[in-house]
């Protein structure tokens, strides 16, 4: 077996290890770490792939601005243990229904795949410049209201932080 693949067991182990580690934990500042781990794993993932950019893109956007942004959430909610119950269960049911649904599509992945069937090449090299003229001329709506989703969300999270003013 190459080192390669070594590699490749080790960090698609530790992507599940560290994304059951998510959403068992209580602590959401635990949780939110272990996601960290779990988002740098796919990074790892990426590099084996030799897409470099998505790998540096993955640990700098997410394991960086997005795990802050959510901390800082974290941080400046005060949740009464009353809405921390119903969140709870609320959680416990759309985790079935999540894992239900990604159980069917994976089943039926593997049903549909034909033994043997291998991915076209990719024309992308791992050059920039293509993946910024698809991202910036075919999927430049999905890419500005993406960005307003973010924006909606900021303004969320600083009217939630904000103490009654008497």
């Amino acid at each position: 077996m190459a080192a390669q693949d070594i590699a490749f067991y080790v960090l698609s182990a530790l992507t599940l290890l560290c994304g059951i580690v998510v959403i068992t934990k209580r602590d959401p500042v635990t949780s939110a770490m272990f996601l960290v781990l779990c988002i740098v794993c796919l990074a790892g993932l990426f590099v084996l792939l030799q897409a470099f950019f998505l790998a540096a893109v993955q640990v700098l956007v997410y394991a960086g601005a997005v795990m802050v942004l959510f901390l800082f959430v974290i941080m400046l909610l005060d949740l009464k243990e009353e809405v921390q119950r119903r969140i709870r269960a609320v959680r416990g049911v759309l985790g079935i229904l999540s894992v239900a649904a990604f159980a069917t599509v994976v089943l039926q992945l593997i049903w549909r795949t034909k033994p043997g069937a291998t991915l076209p090449p990719s024309n992308l090299v791992g050059a920039t410049a293509p993946l910024g003229n698809l991202l910036f001329q075919n999927f430049i709506l999905p890419f500005e209201i993406l960005s307003l989703l973010l924006l909606v969300a900021m303004l969320g999270v600083i009217l939630l932080s904000k103490k009654d003013l008497k």
